[in-house]
């Protein structure tokens, strides 16, 4: 049974702090009751307001409810309170190459939220940044991933937004965290899904401690060694290989993957294209009556 929740929630903040903290200098985090967005409000900290110097400092704020939260390619990301999570990372980061991050963030939250030990992770990767719940009922979106990248002379700063649906949501007309961008049969949005039905009972500071240890942990190590490390990790949760997809210049093909550069693989009728996500959006193929071997 899901148990109340509490006014105000509690963030296990300084549990989080204490997992961080020792391998990332100066981490600092805090919980909002409220705000526009999250990777909004560490953008406006890192590039400093009204003549004040850029803030660089790794931070983590969680928000109860974001007003105007920002998802890619400007879609909307709505939550509501105790309903899902929603968080943004920031942190100086300099890889040598960037291809492939959102892949490894979405890698890291998925295995701390559903390892798969039994070899039955319910919970799949969308490339380039959208996290799948399968189940008996089909797939749903479970959460959705922002990549933003900032520079003030010679720092490069990275923020990291997540938004995960924790309780079921009255779809369509409630607004959720991970907003379906997917296409379903007829043009449909595709069904949001929930954390619950993974964990029943589970609240959104339980999710919190479980994904962002692990996440700290994950960016620092693509930073060393990139996305080439992650790659066979991806692969064994990838919603995507062997379908059939639409690219957003209306090119038809088969995923094949994610190369070691991040980079989505899809098998066209001019041959094996690479595609990267400041390219293209990539859907499945909509299945209607006449392609009904289509995934949707």
């Amino acid at each position: 049974m899901t148990e109340p929740l509490i006014n105000p929630i509690r963030w296990p903040l300084e549990d989080i702090w204490q997992a961080v903290a020792p391998t990332l200098e100066g981490f600092t985090l805090e919980a909002l009751p409220q705000i526009d967005s999250t990777n909004s409000e560490l953008m406006r900290r890192f590039r400093g307001a009204d003549g004040a110097p850029p803030r660089p400092e790794p931070t983590l704020i969680v928000a109860e409810q974001q007003t105007a939260g920002r998802g890619r390619m400007g879609r909307n990301w709505q939550s509501s309170r105790g309903d899902s999570l929603t968080f943004s990372l920031g942190m100086q980061l300099n890889p040598v190459d960037w291809s492939g991050l959102s892949l490894a963030v979405g890698i890291s939250i998925a295995e701390s939220l559903d390892p798969g030990h039994d070899g039955k992770a319910r919970i799949g990767l969308k490339w380039p940044n959208d996290l799948w719940l399968s189940s008996p009922g089909g797939e749903s979106k479970l959460a959705g991933i922002l990549v933003e990248t900032a520079s003030v002379g010679n720092l490069r700063y990275v923020v990291i937004g997540a938004g995960i649906n924790i309780r079921p949501p009255a779809w369509p007309s409630a607004p959720v965290a991970a907003m379906p961008e997917t296409p379903g049969p007829a043009n449909t949005p595709m069904r949001p899904g929930c954390l619950q039905d993974v964990f029943p009972g589970i609240h959104a500071p339980q999710a919190l401690l479980r994904i962002v240890p692990p996440l700290v942990q994950a960016i620092q190590a693509f930073e060393q060694f990139g996305f080439a490390p992650f790659q066979a990790r991806f692969a064994r949760r990838d919603v995507l290989a062997g379908r059939d997809v639409v690219l957003s210049d209306g090119t038809h093909g088969t995923a094949h993957g994610a190369g070691e550069n991040g980079a989505l693989l899809v098998h066209t009728s001019a041959g094996m294209k690479e595609i990267t996500s400041s390219e293209v959006s990539v859907r499945p193929v909509v299945t209607t009556a006449a392609n009904r071997g289509a995934s949707c």
